[in-house]
């Protein structure tokens, strides 16, 4: 008797059970039920005011469209160019810092100040529009950045600073190349103005010096991997000729030389490091190639401007998209205007 009583109160448990499982479900199906009800509901709204004030939008649109079309064909041609740097010796900042600063000139109509930097005439100087820098975003830069800096410090320090935690403070100015866009109104200015970019950075004396310092630790690296390069090839040949004549003997006997074989990992060793001072010195060329100079350029403004084209640099396009936009928050504000109207009621 008992026993059957236990197992009814175990149905019964059950029974709750799963009809408590059954509620949680059904709410979820209707919660996610009710997701998509309203973003159908929203999708229908806006489908019916668009429909509703179809010919209102329409007509802004037209409005815009016309007032682009009239500002269209009263604007000059605009016209920019490129120039790609690898700044050298954190000299980064400076590059655009200077570069701000011409812009900021153009802002202001400093005309006087823009002919005496660049050295132009007024007409050349006073159809600059804008200066721009930006990196070129590269993720091998990240990568080979860290790996210096991994090889630069100790264990300890790498194990507390994360890949990632260096990823995030890499900054712009950590970049390796940089590009310089400048727009202006006329196409032939462009080649007048990367000398003295360029000569603003160059002539800084702090970077100069460095330059200087890190080009002459360079040339006495190279020297002295070259003179132990010498010394390396004058072992390699005595250790040959010891060899050589070691040779001659044990064709005239039988005599067994135990240090053969201690003579022959030595010549292995020496091949080793000398093709490791090899290794270095190509790395050491290469750092005199890429830091001979502060900046190093990579493409020169192009003497005849690009004229900017596209859709987006239309003001037809523009002026039209921009007129339908604010008819629809104008009808969107009416409406809702109309609505907390009713609401006080």
């Amino acid at each position: 008797m008992s026993t059957s009583q236990n197992n009814n109160e175990e149905e019964v448990d059950l029974g709750s059970l799963f009809v408590i499982i059954g509620k949680g479900f059904s709410k979820l199906f209707n919660f996610i039920g009710s997701i998509f009800k309203g973003i159908f509901h929203l999708i229908i709204s806006i489908l019916i005011f668009l429909k509703e004030n179809i010919i209102k939008i329409g007509i802004a649109a037209i409005v815009g469209l016309i007032v682009g079309v009239f500002l269209e064909v009263k604007k000059t041609d605009t016209f920019e160019s490129e120039l790609l740097l690898e700044p050298n010796f954190k000299s980064t900042r400076q590059l655009y810092d200077n570069i701000n600063y011409y812009n900021n000139l153009v802002k202001q109509r400093d005309t006087l100040a823009l002919e005496k930097t660049f050295k132009l005439d007024k007409g050349y100087a006073a159809s600059l529009n804008k200066f721009e820098i930006s990196p070129i975003v590269t993720e091998n830069d990240i990568i080979n950045s860290y790996n210096s800096f991994v090889l630069s410090v100790d264990t300890t320090t790498v194990k507390s600073y994360t890949f990632l935690e260096f990823k995030e403070s890499f900054t712009d100015y950590d970049y390796r190349f940089h590009k310089v866009t400048v727009t202006a109104k006329k196409n032939d200015v462009f080649d007048k103005l990367d000398e003295v970019i360029i000569s603003s950075v160059v002539k800084n004396k702090y970077f100069n010096r460095l330059k200087e310092l890190t080009n002459r630790n360079l040339n006495r690296t190279d020297s002295l991997y070259r003179q132990n390069l010498t010394q390396i090839d004058s072992l390699r040949k005595v250790y040959m000729q010891v060899m050589v004549v070691e040779a001659k003997k044990q064709t005239t006997g039988t005599n067994i030389d135990l240090g053969g074989e201690k003579r022959t990992t030595k010549e292995l060793e020496l091949f080793d490091k000398n093709r490791q001072i090899n290794n270095d010195l190509k790395n050491i060329a290469s750092q005199k190639a890429t830091q001979y100079e502060v900046i190093n350029v990579i493409s020169n403004f192009q003497p005849i401007g690009t004229k900017i084209k596209g859709v987006t640099k239309n003001y037809a396009f523009l002026l039209g998209v921009l007129g339908a936009v604010f008819m629809i928050v104008l009808l969107v504000l009416l409406k809702l205007n109309k609505y907390l109207g009713n609401y006080k009621k």
